[in-house]
Parts: structure tokens; C-alpha cells; sequence
């Protein structure tokens, strides 16, 4: 695997090479800003399937454009996706196949099978998915003091986005991808990313329609305990926002309403995590593994579904 030595942002090593694939509005206020600030990262190219913004992004983050991925693959030791996730999962796939470590945004993909063919191409190289409050300075904290609780006796988690509400005007509102699939895959992976690592991987999930592309799920966890999550991207503006609480023994537990200094330095902190991947060879535990599981749970989720009025 022809991959560069690399080690956390304080240490000498030379920096990990990383290829970025996709110029949409993630790419360009995440992603792209992100690596091109780490110390530990050399931003080396950018591709996007629109050569266009490709080059008008690779020029607002200071490096080149590639016309290719295959070519963009060949001269970097990582690649980081910001792209639909069944583009991504075909794409990351070929980089993984080439040796690059991978680091991914949520959901890895929306079919388990196209999941674990990733999971299978990255057997050999480190990988990270990027579930935001897993890497936020405010909720990774109080997530891990949570799962080393025990006696959690219910779980809630509601993230009501507002993106497609009647008035609302979102740069990700244009995203083919997110009008098709609903919030059960956009922001639902959200809402797994922290209900399983409190209660344990969900042995059972059920889900219901709520208005417009509202989903409800209701899920048993190998602790024993139980957990429901409401997800929407349709919810009125007024009625949007996110929570997530759990009960049992020693109480009630809310989660921090502000998670940190925001996404760009959230997935910087992502980038510390792939790097300490890379140096030791030691799984995250938001890696590819994880994100498979819950592809798998959206999935059975989804096959439960009642066909939309």
C-alpha cells in the first residue's frame, strides 16, 4: 500500500496528502476549509463531478483541480468525500482499492450491500466517517460520559430540520440526493451515531411516517433498554431543532444544546482522528464499521415503511 507515514498534528512527520472529492455546499464550508487549515494535512487536489466548480473550489482552497479521481487517487495518501452517499460509497471503494486511507461523511451509503462492498475494498487502510456530534468539542465528551453509565433504562433523540420547510431557503434544499431519500438518511445517521454507542447496536427497529417526510423509529438495544428518534427535514421553522435525552438509573441526561465552535472545527477534529488511525493502526470507533451498521438499520428501517400517502 504505497501510503505515506503520518502521526498527529504535533508531530514531525510529513503531512498526510489528502484528495478531496466533491465541490457542493458541504465541500466548500466544511471539508474543503477544514483541510486546508490542518497542520497535520497538504490539501493536494480537488475533483468534483462539475469540472467548473472543481477548479473554482481548488483555487479558493489554494491547490489544483483534477480531472479525474483516478488521477487525483494516484498522488494522495487519503482521500476525504463530500459527495451523495452512493456516489461515494463507489468512489471511495476505488480509492481504497489503490491503498487511500478514507475519510467519509455520513451515510456511507443507502444500500447495506454497496456498505459492506466498501467495507471489504477498505480492509487494508484507515477510515473515519464523519458523524458530526461524534467529533464536536461539547457533545463527544458528553456522549462518552454517557456510555460509560450504566442502568439506561430509555433513549430520545429528535432531529427536526427545517431545510424543505414552506418559506425556508437552505443551500442544501437544491440536493438531489436529500429531496429523494428524506431526512431518515440525512439526519437520521444523527441520531444512530448516538443512541447506539449510550445503549448498544439495535437489535430491532420500527418505523413510522409522520408529516410530510417525517419518520419515527422505536428501537430495542442489546443493554436491554429502548430508544425512540423523530427525524424531518420538513418541520416548521419555528418547531426545528435537535434533542437527545436519556433516562435510567442515575437519572435524566441532556445533551448540550451548543456542540462546540461548529462543523469546520468538528470535522478538523475528524482529521486528528483519521491521522491517529493512519500512525497506529488502531480502528475509530465512527469507522467504516460503524457506518455500515448504520446503513443497515436505515435500510431495515426503510423496508418497514408504509408506502407514502
Amino acid at each position: 500500500m504505497a501510503t505515506r507515514t503520518t502521526t498527529s498534528k504535533n508531530s514531525q512527520a510529513a503531512p498526510l496528502r489528502v484528495g478531496l472529492l466533491g465541490t457542493g455546499p458541504w465541500a466548500q464550508r466544511v471539508h474543503g476549509p477544514a483541510l486546508a487549515a490542518h497542520p497535520g494535512v497538504e490539501l493536494a487536489g480537488v475533483w468534483g463531478r462539475r469540472p467548473e466548480a472543481a477548479g473554482k473550489l481548488a483555487e479558493t482552497l489554494g491547490t489544483r483541480a483534477y480531472a479525474d479521481p483516478d488521477a487525483l487517487f494516484a498522488e494522495v495518501d487519503a482521500v476525504a468525500v463530500a459527495l451523495p452517499p452512493d456516489i461515494q460509497a463507489e468512489l471511495a471503494a476505488r480509492a481504497a482499492r489503490a491503498g487511500r486511507h478514507l475519510l467519509l461523511d455520513k451515510p456511507v451509503a443507502t444500500a447495506p450491500e454497496a456498505a459492506r462492498t466498501l467495507l471489504e475494498a477498505a480492509a487494508d487502510v484507515a477510515s473515519v466517517v464523519f458523524f458530526t456530534l461524534r467529533f464536536s468539542t461539547a457533545t463527544e465528551p458528553w456522549i462518552a460520559q454517557q456510555a460509560e453509565a450504566e442502568g439506561w433504562f430509555t433513549g430520545r433523540a429528535e432531529w427536526l430540520g427545517t431545510i424543505y420547510a414552506p418559506g425556508a431557503q437552505s443551500a442544501y434544499a437544491a440536493s438531489p440526493w436529500r429531496h429523494e431519500k428524506g431526512a431518515l438518511w440525512d439526519v437520521g445517521p444523527h441520531a444512530l451515531s448516538v443512541l447506539l454507542p449510550v445503549l448498544g447496536d439495535a437489535t430491532s427497529v420500527t418505523a413510522a411516517r409522520g408529516p410530510r417526510d417525517t419518520v419515527h423509529l422505536l428501537l430495542r438495544h442489546t443493554s436491554g433498554a429502548s430508544s425512540a428518534a423523530t427525524v424531518s427535514l420538513t418541520a416548521p421553522e419555528r418547531a426545528g431543532g435537535v434533542a437527545v435525552e436519556f433516562r435510567g438509573e442515575t437519572g435524566a441526561a441532556m445533551m448540550p444544546e451548543v456542540w462546540g465552535e461548529g462543523p469546520v472545527v468538528a470535522y478538523g477534529r475528524a482529521v486528528d482522528a483519521l491521522l491517529t488511525a493512519v500512525r497506529t493502526g488502531t480502528p475509530h470507533p465512527c469507522d467504516l464499521r460503524f457506518g455500515l451498521r448504520v446503513t443497515e438499520i436505515l435500510a431495515e428501517a426503510e423496508r418497514g415503511l408504509p408506502a407514502s400517502a
